[in-house]
């Protein structure tokens, strides 16, 4: 029987839970990089904002090479432990240590202080690749049926959320406690928090799911006609792009967050409850996504949220010291993006299946890679952007200038509402709605034939 026509398998509550905070495992850390280690680079260890947006770019587009490495090992890998499972057992360890030393910078010159902040951004990013990747390459693994997938998408979200609240809103209140926001031991020993929760997230994954829809392969595909296949795959693509967009603008957002409450608006409260919110929202999402995704499919759906989206962002700079409505206003802006997210954890899984429907192979690992480059890349993208811009309107976190206040608002303003319409332009083109079934039977036909 075809991989994408097994019969589906009831997931447990124990297994839907720990696929779902596996993530929660690889994001816990990475945001908390991403909502806190540019301020920490830049207004704690005082390193020039324009090389560590130079750091966070280059580290970042190196990923191209090494996230496609990752992911042909993972459809190449065949252990007594399955495909995926390995690499969260043998990659969870170091990606703590690696992210604990990330906050732990020398007292070292400045020229070796930018190499050690490349060298520990670079090994965190290669760890993450060894890990989420095979996270999102098991989704397919584990069930076939789409309603299924956006449970598990939902308990992603759910996953997602936790570690958004932990990694943005929790620091705060944290960093308080160990001396405050300029002590650049508190950063460290929240990190060491931190890395325990991610350790423990990411083995109870590699304790309680198992990987049922498993493709048996003699031999391994070459490379680049697999490459080539992928680029054709029209679902894949479009995952790719929205991906791709939706994590600029969040890794954006993520990172000017703390200036554009400080600095601009001279709110330093307001980041105690944008940050939870879009986390929040995150956790609604995989509650309220799932039931709406079904009855709208994924293209109107994710169509009506990301333009509604749009619509709220550009009412905001109107509601500016109004905060109680401003607040109000973008906590549903960031729900209704946060439907997206959701939406784009099934797509993942859909695109193996389209994938064997047009190519006869699945290659979960390589098409799991694509993506993951696409967050990662996407995050860079958008946090490498606000740094460009805070060194380009001579931001000085002693003595903010007005031009400097300006470019914030407006860069977190545009560019929002920009990544959005980007998103709704490229939802357009999702082309499996109401084709699952058609799909799988046709790939069973397949298999009867042969």
């Amino acid at each position: 029987m075809s991989p994408a026509n097994a019969i589906p398998v009831r997931l447990t509550l124990r297994e839907r839970l720990s696929y779902g905070f596996g993530d929660l495992g690889f994001s816990l850390p990475y945001n908390m990089v991403s909502g806190t280690l540019l301020f920490y680079y830049v207004n704690v260890i005082k390193l020039p904002a324009a090389a560590v947006g130079t750091i966070f770019l280059i580290a970042r587009l190196m990923d191209a090479v090494i996230d496609m490495g990752v992911g042909i090992a993972v459809d190449r890998t065949r252990t007594r432990w399955g495909r995926t499972r390995p690499y969260f057992l043998f990659m969870a360890l170091p990606y703590a240590v690696v992210y604990v030393a990330l906050f732990s910078m020398p007292a070292w010159s400045q020229q070796a202080q930018l190499v050690y902040a490349f060298v520990t951004f670079k090994a965190l990013g290669i760890l993450m690749s060894m890990g989420a990747i095979p996270y999102t390459a098991l989704m397919p693994m584990m069930t076939n049926h789409t309603g299924d997938r956006l449970k598990l998408s939902g308990m992603r979200s759910l996953g997602t959320s936790v570690s958004v609240v932990l990694g943005t809103a929790a620091v705060a209140p944290l960093l308080a406690a160990f001396g405050g926001e300029t002590n650049p031991g508190g950063y460290r020993k929240v990190a060491m928090v931190f890395a325990v929760i991610s350790l423990i997230a990411i083995l109870s994954l590699y304790a309680n799911c198992r990987e049922r829809i498993v493709e048996e392969r003699k031999e391994s595909a070459p490379l680049l006609p697999a490459i080539g296949e992928m680029l054709r795959n029209r679902a894949w693509l479009v995952t790719f792009f929205s991906c791709l967009a939706y994590f600029v603008r969040f890794g954006g957002m993520m990172a000017v967050t703390f200036n554009l409450a400080i600095d601009t608006f001279r709110e330093p409260w307001l980041i105690g409850w944008m940050l939870p919110g879009v986390a929040g929202t995150l956790l609604l999402s995989a509650f309220v996504a799932p039931p709406i995704l079904a009855r709208t499919g994924i293209r109107k759906g994710s169509l009506g949220a990301v333009l509604l989206a749009a619509g709220l962002f550009l009412a905001l700079p109107w509601l500016e010291g109004n905060w109680t409505v401003f607040l109000l206003v973008y906590f549903v802006a960031c729900l209704t993006t946060s439907i997206t997210i959701t939406a784009a954890f099934a797509m993942i899984a859909l695109t193996v299946d389209y994938h064997e429907w047009r190519f006869g192979s699945r290659n979960e690992g390589l098409l799991s890679a694509g993506v993951s480059l696409a967050t990662k890349v996407g995050m860079a993208l958008g946090t490498a952007g606000v740094a460009f811009m805070l060194a380009a309107s001579d931001y000085t976190p002693e003595a903010v200038s007005e031009t400097a206040r300006q470019a914030i608002r407006w860069t977190y303003y545009g560019g929002t509402v920009g990544m959005l319409l980007l998103q709704a332009m490229i939802f357009w083109f999702w082309p499996m709605d109401g084709m699952e079934q058609q799909i799988r039977d046709e790939i069973s036909g397949r298999g009867a034939k042969s």
